[in-house]
């Protein structure tokens, strides 16, 4: 049995990881911390946890722990995470990892040397429609082209709006597109042009990139905050051109939403298919749990995640927004 607390009563750590874990038998969810104690006993009864601890640091204190989840807002997660790790705990952390290239470069080092788990949460690289995905992008010939586009409604005020907390559309939806080309051609790209619709000051509302990876093979991926409304599976896309064919994904980002893998094959294979399987957050608990207690490999995490953060610093930079810290 594998024990963890949460930092932080955020509305993802009920998705991510409090209902996830009520269908993973070997893992447990003993306790929550949040910055109003009132916060942490509602969350904590709400989900029939054990304990609601006073603050972050009573919860890293508790040596019962295994494994900490942090899915506080971006800019606090080197800081907690570290001092997680720093205490004897494996560490599952929200996307994007920190602020920076150079923030995850810390964490990771930091995991490295007290030889800790930390695992970026990129929930749907561990859904089989990522694995689908992967198998069909190597049976369409030559890659020529990717595009990957997340376009959601988030309303303000939320911490995505706020630059002080490390905030824009591309660090919470265009992370997911940059992570998913990055992952189909294996390879990391070049930023060549970025633009930014700006919000508040220093947000980006949308972004706009164009990436080029090894072999001239182009990329566009996008992001928005501001649609009308979320549609599912539309909202978020994956397309991959190759020379003798196409698959294209409807929401890979989270397909219990409602997904559709649908591709040409270099043999002439025509694929529709949705997949009914457990909700990628799931998928990904299982898989942290394999991680931690038995040593299985992480496909989020360690060089990926510091890759995909320089992908992410060099899209600001090139947007004339900077990167976020």
């Amino acid at each position: 049995m594998m024990r963890m607390g949460i930092i932080g009563a955020a509305g993802i750590a009920s998705t991510a990881l409090a209902v996830p874990a009520q269908s993973v038998d070997e893992v447990e969810v003993v306790g929550v911390a949040a910055r109003d104690p009132a916060r942490a006993k509602e969350f904590a009864e709400r989900y029939d946890l054990e304990r609601a601890y006073p603050t972050y640091e009573a919860l890293l204190e508790d040596s019962s722990l295994d494994a900490i989840y942090v899915p506080l807002a971006n800019s606090l997660h080197t800081k907690w995470a570290i001092a997680a790790l720093e205490t004897g705990h494996h560490v599952l952390c929200e996307k994007p990892l920190g602020s920076n290239a150079a923030q995850a470069e810390e964490m990771v080092a930091t995991a490295r040397r007290q030889d800790r788990v930390l695992v970026e949460a990129f929930h749907w690289r561990y859904h089989p429609v990522a694995a689908k995905m992967l198998e069909l992008s190597k049976q369409i010939g030559p890659l020529q082209r990717l595009e990957a586009h997340f376009h959601a409604h988030i309303p303000q005020p939320n911490v995505r709006w706020e630059l002080e907390l490390a905030g824009g559309s591309f660090m919470d939806l265009g992370c997911y597109c940059a992570h998913m080309v990055r992952t189909v051609v294996g390879t990391e790209p070049l930023v060549l042009k970025a633009s930014a619709v700006e919000g508040p000051r220093g947000v980006d509302a949308s972004m706009r990139a164009e990436l080029s990876f090894p072999g001239g093979i182009p990329a566009t991926v996008s992001s928005s905050m501001v649609e009308e409304r979320t549609i599912w599976p539309q909202a978020m896309t994956l397309l991959v051109v190759g020379r003798d064919g196409q698959v294209e994904v409807l929401n890979p980002m989270a397909p219990q939403l409602g997904h559709r893998i649908l591709a040409t094959l270099a043999d002439g294979t025509k694929v529709d298919e949705v997949l009914d399987t457990p909700t990628s957050y799931v998928h990904q608990l299982r898989a942290f749990y394999g991680i931690v207690t038995a040593g299985e490999t992480a496909p989020t995490g360690g060089e990926d995640s510091i890759a995909n953060m320089r992908v992410i610093d060099a899209i600001y930079e090139a947007s004339g927004l900077g990167i976020r810290h």
